[in-house]
């Protein structure tokens, strides 16, 4: 009787995902990650491989150690800051292939943290860093100042945020906040005022029409116009947020890094009700490993990718170590519909992200001087990207029945030339078990071929075909479980994988 051969299809889909069990997973989540590295999951559907990053321009910014902040103020122009000769924080500002001093603060400050206004038709942005007075940041002219007169309360405030036409900063326990429509006037004779919050404030953030105030344990809103009516509610008694750098607004929620892993805010259906979900509890084990191994962390947003991205950053690690989360976000409210996975290799101390005219702009910086724009080229700044996807052990439906592999389908999605190697991994990896040989899966050979490609002679070239998206590799092996892993370690095209068909044989009990 001839043995008849089956299908297994895998859509890659759900993630990286660390709170199940090896078997449970390989059941009950087909198609997600047990390493997700360098690959995120798309809003198109499957793993893509990350873009990489490269220099925002030519040079580097003058002086040492750490890069304090960057703030992107248009499609063409970022600012940032750093420790000057004199020891103290410099601001400077793109300039061709250079970087040009705008201010000086009068000491060394922190971490540098801004937010954008217009109450006369100027785009300005007001920084504060955590030990001077307030530096204003003036688009038109760019020119940057600070102006004198700030009340000690706002000198050396740690962040800031605009809400309701007025400026909010908060320094230590304090929320403090300007007169209407006013970025120096702080009195509260023009309608400023000061609201003590009870708990040290680690970060605030606008979300619709009202400001969140984050403390370590606890949360509340402020809700009103101005001082004649501003309110403090509570939202949450009981949980904070850590880091005041992990808050963004992604989809329409809060992300924020709590004790216990990346939380939401999200609005409910009831008017000024809120949800706190905890969204990374797909990834627990990653995430508690992740914030052990950090001393500070920043996010950006991906606006375009719905992709929240949080990166982990040690001064004296290398930046090939360097480990980042990525959040994509598939529903539009809550914190169950994200899918999860690691950067590698993207050191980041400080960050932004802005949409432009020009598209989007995503910035980050560490302490070798240069400030890196991520979504560019297919490296990091020249070098490889290493971009791993591992499945979790499928049994496919009886896990003591071996089954005989004979064929592997992959179904990818190439954005141009690319050179992977893929392995079958048989029974948990067990040394009793003959494992098979790895493939190269690759578009060589192809009569398609990309502009810039390696494999690709001027002359003799078409240009214009479909690049194939069917990869057939045979395969022999024998065993109960099995685990697809894919590894790729270049500067090659980014590519998509969609779904892998497996094709089989069912053996007979014994």
């Amino acid at each position: 009787m001839p043995t008849r051969w089956e299908t297994f299809p895998i859509e890659f889909r759900g993630g990286l995902i660390s709170n199940l069990s090896p078997l449970q997973q390989g059941i009950n989540a087909v198609g997600s990650a047990t390493i997700l590295q360098n690959f995120e999951p798309s809003l198109e559907g499957g793993y893509k491989k990350i873009m990489g990053f490269s220099k925002y321009i030519a040079g580097a910014i003058p002086g040492s150690d750490d890069i304090l902040g960057v703030k992107v103020v248009n499609g063409t122009k970022v600012i940032a800051a750093r420790k000057n000769a004199s020891n103290v924080t410099r601001y400077y500002i793109n300039v061709g292939a250079a970087w040009s001093t705008i201010a000086t603060a009068s000491a060394l400050g922190g971490t540098v943290r801004g937010t954008d206004f217009n109450f006369d038709g100027t785009h300005r942005i007001f920084f504060v860093d955590g030990v001077n007075s307030p530096g204003v940041f003036e688009d038109d002219t760019d020119t940057m100042t600070f102006p004198a007169g700030y009340p000690a309360d706002v000198v050396g405030a740690q962040y800031v945020a605009q809400f309701k036409n007025a400026i909010f900063v908060a320094k230590g326990r304090n929320l403090i906040f300007s007169a209407p429509f006013s970025y120096t006037d702080f009195s509260a004779a023009s309608g400023g005022g000061t609201i003590n919050i009870a708990h040290e404030i680690t970060g605030i953030i606008a979300f619709r029409e009202q400001l969140i105030v984050f403390s370590r344990n606890k949360i509340v809103r402020l809700v009103g116009n101005t001082i004649a009516d501003f309110q403090l509610q509570p939202i949450a008694e009981d949980i904070g947020c850590i880091d005041g750098d992990s808050i963004q607004e992604v989809g329409g929620d809060i992300m924020f890094l709590a004790p216990d892993g990346l939380r939401t805010l999200s609005a409910t259906e009831r008017i000024g009700d809120f949800g706190l979900d905890v969204a990374s509890k797909a990834i627990k084990k990653d995430i508690d490993r992740f914030t052990t191994l950090s001393n500070s962390f920043c996010s950006v947003v991906l606006r375009e990718k719905a992709q929240y991205r949080i990166f982990g950053y040690i001064t004296s690690e290398q930046k090939e170590a360097a480990k980042g989360i990525i959040g994509t976000k598939f529903v539009d409210q809550g914190g169950t519909g994200f899918s999860w996975a690691e950067t590698k290799g993207i050191k980041a101390r400080v960050a932004d992200s802005r949409y432009t005219a020009l598209g989007e702009v995503i910035v980050f910086a560490n302490n070798d001087g240069y400030v890196y724009r991520l979504e560019q080229t297919n490296g990091f700044d020249g070098a490889d990207i290493e971009a791993i996807y591992q499945s979790p052990f499928m049994p496919i439906t009886d896990p003591q029945v071996r089954k005989t592999y004979h064929r592997l389908t992959l179904f990818v999605d190439p954005d141009g030339t690319f050179e992977f190697s893929l392995s079958i991994r048989l029974d948990f990896d067990s040394i009793n078990v003959i494992q098979p040989n790895q493939i190269t899966v690759s578009t060589a050979g192809t009569t398609t071929f990309v502009y810039g490609g390696s494999n690709t002679v001027y002359g003799a070239a078409i240009y214009g075909a479909i690049l194939e998206k069917e990869y057939r590799n045979l395969i022999i092996g024998s065993g109960r479980t099995f685990a697809i892993r894919i590894e790729d370690n270049s500067i090659n095209s980014s590519f998509t994988l969609d779904t892998a068909v497996l094709e089989y044989a069912t053996n007979e009990r014994r």
